[in-house]
């Protein structure tokens, strides 16, 4: 450190802290927040950065819920590309999913191969969730879950429908209920994607470039019954429970009754159920086509209410990318994932700015909402003793996204040719400016 009292010292007359937004002085040591002071506190450091007007210091952004697809099917994503996109997104810890990947992240094995192809390509920190899945989840048979959450992933994702790869099986009612019970007495939480296979059977099936087709073939009710069960069981086991992906306001009274009983439940929404209508959806673009599916304008709006009012904890991206050819002009056919890891927070700023919310609601979802829920206590606030990771953002600037520019490894975006409000300018990880082609970021494990 040469004498100096800070590695780090950076002057920045608007930044998002726990307490609101304010002028701050903050001094990083070792990596770490080491002091958050007034404006023009007198900090000594051996670097000094001073952020400029038109620009705000946020905490650096949590996003967890982020398919790498990487081994297996990297041409989808793998993780350079993926972190780097996170990174030029202002996203400094991403958890990534257990499927597309092959293997999946079912057993010990599965992650021990996934944290070697990780090991130096990653430009942000990285966590890894589990799979629950048919082979580890009956009883008797959960070995598998303690052996991965022993070897440190976050938690487990269930599918209660097909999860449109054959390597990852979806549970029965019966078999999340087994697995949930096992997950619990490991002191672990258990992650939902939540839609009723039955319902989704009896519904028309979607054909064609019609994307009220599409919509009609996922029905409010199938996601409906599914959190119904989810929000049974915890109540049942007591193990923690997230629901990922809400995508339907009709849930919303059963998740409030649930977590006013005590219930230990968590919700997630995404930036494409909060951006994005139905009615605006373009015939044959399945760019825009994911499970569970954007919904209609006043299901949207229901959402914003939901996220000022608490029942909703945080914004994540779900980016589930794929190559171009998956994504044929046929809803019926054509893969179902929005690719929108780099674009969330302006996406999100945009519409939350419009409707009155401000940065530090936005840094509430985007930030510390996902970094509670996911178990991350040293992200997600610019606070002393948290890691030193932060997003420089000027947040009246627009840019039009161009999808082929996008770090993301393939040129398909729901948001191409959006004007969008609010431009990541840099990104640090622990205190040092993160450079896109000189990756530093860490594997990380469960606290």
């Amino acid at each position: 450190m040469s004498g100096h009292e800070f590695d780090l010292v950076l002057r920045a007359g608007r930044a998002v802290t726990p307490e609101g937004e304010r002028a701050v002085t903050v001094g990083v040591r070792d990596g770490r927040i080491a002091a958050v002071e007034d404006a023009g506190a007198a900090l000594d450091g051996a670097r000094t950065v001073d952020v400029a007007e038109d620009e705000v210091l946020l905490p650096g952004l949590v996003d967890s819920h982020v398919h790498v697809n990487e081994p297996g099917r990297t041409e989808w994503e793998g993780f350079a590309s993926a972190t780097r996109a996170a990174a030029a997104g202002g996203v400094t810890t991403i958890v990534d999913m257990p499927l597309n990947s092959v293997p999946p992240t079912t057993t010990a094995e599965g992650l021990r191969v996934k944290r070697e192809v990780a090991e130096g390509q990653v430009a942000v920190d990285v966590g890894f969730w589990g799979g629950a899945v048919p082979e580890n989840s009956a009883p008797g048979a959960t070995g598998e879950l303690a052996a991965l959450y022993e070897r440190g992933v976050f938690g487990f994702k269930a599918f209660l429908s097909p999860s449109g790869v054959d390597e990852f099986g979806h549970l029965t009612p019966e078999l999340y209920r087994s697995a949930t019970a096992a997950i619990g007495a490991l002191g672990g939480q258990i992650i939902v994607h939540a839609e009723d296979p039955n319902l989704l059977d009896s519904a028309p099936q979607a054909h064609g470039a019609d994307y009220a087709g599409f919509l009609a073939s996922r029905p409010d009710e199938a996601e409906h019954e599914a959190i119904r069960l989810v929000i049974e069981t915890a109540r049942r086991t007591g193990t923690r429970s997230h629901i990922l992906h809400l995508s339907t306001a009709t849930a919303l009274p059963m998740i409030e009754k649930a977590r006013a009983d005590g219930v230990p439940l968590t919700v997630e929404t995404c930036p494409h159920y909060l951006t994005i209508a139905a009615e605006e959806v373009p015939a044959g673009n399945t760019s825009f086509k994911c499970c569970p599916p954007i919904r209609g304008a006043a299901n949207r709006d229901a959402l914003w209410r939901a996220l000022a009012e608490g029942t909703i904890d945080c914004i994540v991206s779900d980016h589930s990318p794929s190559t171009p050819d998956l994504k044929t002009d046929d809803f019926g056919s054509a893969w179902g994932g929005v690719a929108g890891l780099q674009v969330g927070f302006p996406a999100v700023w945009t519409e939350a700015s419009e409707r009155g919310h401000s940065l530090a609601d936005v840094v509430g979802w985007m930030s510390a909402g996902p970094a509670r829920v996911a178990g991350l206590p040293s992200k997600g606030a610019l606070a002393v003793g948290r890691d030193a990771d932060f997003a420089v953002v000027a947040p009246e600037a627009s840019t039009t996204i161009d999808a082929r520019t996008l770090q993301h490894k393939n040129p398909v975006s729901a948001y191409d040719g959006r004007t969008l409000k609010g431009v990541v300018r840099a990104t640090y990880l622990r205190g040092d400016e993160v450079e896109l082609d000189k990756p530093a970021g860490r594997l990380l494990d469960r606290p």
